[in-house]
């Protein structure tokens, strides 16, 4: 990292910073009881798992485990650094972190991220300025002004211009200190063919810089304006640029994608840039890739609405086609905006404005809908084509889960076929069979099912005195006015497993902090495992109380005491076996001091405080 943060400072920032507030940008949270519960950003989910805690100021997801304070989730749900999570929350809550000039030394401890994020933020002011003043920036300004981008628009998205010639970029950069192995790892220089030296990847383009979330620059697309092919060009995946991660626009559109719960997903920079111009501000774009689960978990974040457009070409209609099956995974109520024939989004709400778009979104199809007549106009409705229409329409039929929305769809293919449901329905039970089938041959899921029963700490497979002592970290973490009983009569002692005592020796670190217990031994731990199990443990809604705190301890101390008892008993039992008089005296001696301390702790519960 650049400088140290100090303690207290991160402190402070955690403090300041609402969990649920930071997390709903990504997140659509519903309020349950005392906490808020909503789809993972982690995994693919249909039933809400994701649970944020505001009194803790943790998150913990009971699907894939993730878990942890704000500064984890920021980590792991914007790929940054830990100290990058606690200067964005800074930012973002205007707190001051003081900065000095790095020394030569604190610059070589710079991760890759940031020295990758820092030659971004170079590079995109260079590119503005080559647009607005540079040699041939003129010739770029008039391409986007043929193609209707007005200036404030440009400065919006921070449009701008490589120039040509081969080493533009490269000296400016150089002029910076920068060295060459680190331009190459952000992908705006490449090596030469002939191993001697490097030159600008990207040169006389119209360059879209591509931002995070947070609006931070992670990669650039750079358009042709003259022929010179390919006529778009990315930057290559890096560090902090991953194309099936990574939306254009949603820094600009995700305040607008809330407010109206609807996102139009576009595939091109300019499509997403001329929506936005004319007030469709809800608009993304994904990145010369096809669309992802990653991508949908992003906008499932800010909008439940989904609209995809496409053009209206072959191409068009391939590109949608692809995407239905990750919908019918993921999410059934998205829809599939086909715009009309010679048209694509920036050249039709530059002929038919704004209200005929937002009119002509209203009739989008739904995801079997557009699967259906795209089938019919590829098919057909010969005998043939009506055969091979439902052929098409089997599969993403089984996908279905919903037997009454599947019920429907078949209803609605019979009819649009004039073939009966039962025939349809006939040809869906032959593919499911065949499917189950198959599952049965390879055996699939069952070491995934497996792992995630050890995973969740809940299974008959974890022993009674490890559950015992899960839910006696949950108590300390949730109900921190029994730390000091925890900590006077020792009952950690009597833990088996290693890693749970160790986590509540953490735990008892921080007694005199129990306002803010879970967040202050989240900040202790470096062990991800760990951070999984106190978040987990930690965010329960239960209400404890004092006194049933305390006979929970002393329920666990008889039953340690007694599991204790058979170990020793089974010792003993080998030791007068093997006729080793030494060693069975000092087993005899142990198991009576292990009873009367037993009988101590239980007197002194019972006695109270």
């Amino acid at each position: 990292m650049s400088f140290r943060i100090p303690d207290e400072k991160i402190s402070e920032i955690r403090d300041r910073s609402d969990i649920v507030e930071v997390i709903s940008e990504a997140v659509r949270l519903k309020k349950t009881g005392r906490n808020f519960i909503g789809l993972c950003p982690f995994h693919s989910e249909k039933t809400a798992s994701f649970t944020v805690n505001p009194d803790k100021q943790i998150f913990h997801c009971f699907g894939c485990q993730e878990g942890g304070d704000v500064f984890s989730f920021l980590m792991k749900n914007e790929n940054l650094s830990y100290p990058e999570a606690v200067k964005s929350l800074a930012r973002r809550f205007g707190i001051t972190v003081a900065e000095r000039p790095l020394s030569s030394v604190e610059k070589g401890q710079m991760s890759e991220r940031e020295k990758i994020l820092e030659i971004n933020r170079h590079a995109v002011i260079f590119f503005r300025k080559c647009l607005n003043q540079g040699t041939g920036g003129e010739k770029a300004a008039a391409y986007l002004k043929r193609r209707g981008v007005d200036p404030e628009t440009l400065e919006k998205f921070h449009v701008g211009y490589a120039p040509e010639g081969w080493d533009h970029l490269l000296r400016f950069l150089s002029k910076k200190n920068i060295p060459s192995p680190t331009m190459q790892r952000t992908g705006l220089v490449i090596p030469r063919k002939t191993g001697d030296g490097v030159y600008d990847r990207f040169r006389n383009r119209v360059m879209f810089p591509i931002f995070d979330v947070n609006g931070i620059p992670i990669g650039f697309g750079g358009r042709s304006i003259d022929d010179a092919l390919p006529k778009y060009l990315n930057s290559p995946e890096t560090p902090v640029y991953h194309k099936s991660r990574s939306l254009y626009g949603l820094n600009f559109a995700k305040k607008r994608c809330r407010e109206t719960d609807t996102v139009f997903i576009v595939e091109g920079y300019l499509d997403c840039i001329s929506l936005h111009q004319f007030g469709i501000e809800n608009a993304v774009a994904t990145l010369g890739t096809a669309l992802t689960a990653d991508h949908l978990r992003m906008v499932k974040g800010h909008a439940e609405k989904i609209i995809l457009v496409f053009d209206s070409d072959d191409a068009g209609i391939k590109a949608a086609v692809r995407s239905v099956s990750l919908f019918m995974k993921y999410d059934n109520a998205a829809r599939i905006l086909v715009l009309p024939e010679n048209h694509d989004p920036d050249s039709y709400i530059r002929a038919m404005g704004p209200d005929k778009f937002r009119e002509l979104s209203e009739k989008a199809s739904s995801v079997m809908g557009f699967l259906m007549d795209a089938a019919v106009k590829k098919h057909g409705m010969t005998v043939e084509g009506k055969i091979a229409v439902i052929h098409d329409m089997i599969k993403p039929l089984a996908s279905i889960t919903d037997t009454v929305a599947r019920s429907l769809y078949i209803k609605a293919l019979s009819e649009r076929v004039d073939v009966p449901e039962s025939a349809v329905m006939a040809k869906l039970k032959e593919f499911q069979s065949q499917g189950k089938l198959q599952g049965r041959m390879t055996g699939s899921g069952e070491s995934a099912k497996k792992e995630s029963v050890l995973v969740s700490g809940g299974s008959d497979t974890v022993s009674p005195n490890i559950r015992s002592e899960r839910r006696i970290i949950s108590m300390m973490l949730q109900f921190p006015e029994i730390l000091t009983d925890i900590e006077r009569h020792d009952v950690l002692s009597f833990f088996r497993d290693d890693q749970l005592r160790s986590l509540g020796m953490c735990i008892l670190k921080h007694i005199d902090k129990a306002d803010h217990i879970v967040a202050e031994v989240l900040n202790d731990l470096d062990d991800d495992e760990n951070k999984r199990i106190v978040s987990e443990l930690g965010i329960g809604d239960e209400a404890w109380q004092y006194q049933g705190c305390i006979k929970l301890i002393q329920k666990f101390v008889d039953n340690s005491r007694i599991f204790g008892e058979k170990d020793l008993i089974d010792q003993i039992r080998a030791a007068e076996k093997n006729n080793d008089h030494d060693l069975l005296i000092k087993l005899l001696s142990e198991k009576q001091r292990k009873a009367q301390r037993s009988e101590r702790l239980k007197m002194s519960l019972i006695a109270g405080r």
